[in-house]
């Protein structure tokens, strides 16, 4: 599990791979986002992608969702979290 304190919230990320392709990932913490089920849409699309992929799917991800609110977090907060999941 990959842990970021941003801000002002925490991003918690966790991921299932296997073979270098993510089975399953979860996106949880303390951090506002809205549209509510946008964590949803990031985390399928994430899943069942080779994880050196995930940080540029994250970054086209929310390049194409421009009615996303993020108080205090960013991007690059989802992507240190990332990071720190890949390194565990």
């Amino acid at each position: 599990m990959g842990e970021h304190k941003a801000r002002k919230g925490l991003i918690r990320i966790e991921l299932d791979e296997e073979n270098g392709v993510v089975k399953d990932v979860k996106i949880t913490g303390d951090f506002f986002i809205h549209p509510e089920n946008t964590i949803e849409e990031l985390e399928n699309r994430l899943r069942h992608h080779r994880i050196e992929e995930l940080e540029s799917l994250i970054d086209d991800f929310f390049a194409l969702r421009m009615d996303v609110e993020m108080p205090y977090i960013n991007v690059e907060d989802f992507k240190i979290a990332l990071k720190k999941a890949l390194s565990d």
